[in-house]
């Protein structure tokens, strides 16, 4: 938001929208598309693609509204406190998400586990082996090796934290008005997000090639790829949050007193960096 506030209306109410039916559309198209693709529909594929795309047309466009309207001096500090509230709610949301996959792996490894592998399950199954990484009752998973910390998710983990550095640096140079070091400390953000994209497909591909790993490895394989994979879906959301602030920046958008877009992104990347802690801890050390 570059214009005073003072300049803006009490509270900015905007005209009426296509875009929020045509996103519900899309969305519709895409989760039906979806499930014809899952069951086997020959229609499924384009369906889904075609709402995934039809959304990215609708979110250009839907935020690109509401750009020129911070830009022209509508928005107000009511206006920007109800962005920050929102994108506050945004990320408990995030935050309830992965803490239902925490959860879960939680309960597979702390309560289930030991359950079925006491002395009254021993008899219905005696094979079973209590722990973490098994491969089922009566070997009914195929034999897989689990994944460790070293090198690969060490390292992302000193990219990701690079990466907090980095963006805070570009933050604090907004702030004062330097905006060529905005963008260039934003930029080495990004590429610090595209890096550790990189490496995490490399570690999908070492999973499923050499360690016999895969989304069907039992509960370790389920909970490994839907947290490693749902973080890593974050970190893409992110960095293209991130890459929009930055071509804002270089067109001249912000000031150093207003500049929540650039804030809200901050606080979501914050955010991926530190569930991916988490992560690191719980999935891969643990």
């Amino acid at each position: 938001m570059s214009s005073p506030h003072n300049a803006a209306p009490y509270y900015f109410v905007p005209g009426p929208s296509r875009w929020p039916m045509a996103g519900g559309f899309s969305m519709l198209a895409t989760m039906a598309g979806a499930a014809g693709w899952v069951n086997g529909a020959s229609w499924g594929p384009g369906v889904c693609i075609a709402g995934i795309l039809a959304m990215l047309v609708v979110l250009y466009f839907w935020f690109g509204d509401a750009i020129g309207e911070s830009e022209s001096g509508q928005y107000s500090a009511r206006i920007d406190s109800s962005y920050r509230w929102s994108m506050s709610w945004f990320i408990f949301s995030e935050v309830m998400f992965f803490g239902a996959f925490f959860g879960a792996l939680f309960y597979a490894r702390a309560i289930s586990m030991p359950w079925l592998s006491d002395l009254d399950h021993k008899v219905i199954w005696p094979d079973f082996a209590g722990h973490w990484g098994n491969i089922g009752p009566a070997g009914t998973v195929e034999s897989f090796n689990t994944m460790g910390p070293f090198p690969i998710p060490t390292i992302n983990t000193a990219l990701l934290l690079t990466s907090g550095v980095t963006l805070t640096i570009a933050h604090h140079a907004l702030r004062a008005g330097h905006r060529a070091q905005t963008a260039i400390w934003l930029f080495a953000t990004i590429l610090l997000g595209a890096v550790f994209m990189g490496f995490q497909a490399y570690e999908y591909h070492h999973a499923y090639t050499e360690l016999n790993l895969k989304l069907t490895s039992g509960i370790y394989g389920s909970t490994f790829f839907m947290l490693t994979g749902f973080h890593g879906f974050h970190v893409t959301m992110g960095a293209i949050m991130l890459s929009v602030v930055l071509y804002r920046v270089l067109k001249g958008h912000f000031t150093p007193e207003h500049h929540f877009a650039f804030e809200g992104a901050a606080w979501y990347w914050h955010f991926v960096d530190v569930v991916w802690l988490g992560l690191y801890v719980v999935v891969y050390w643990l």
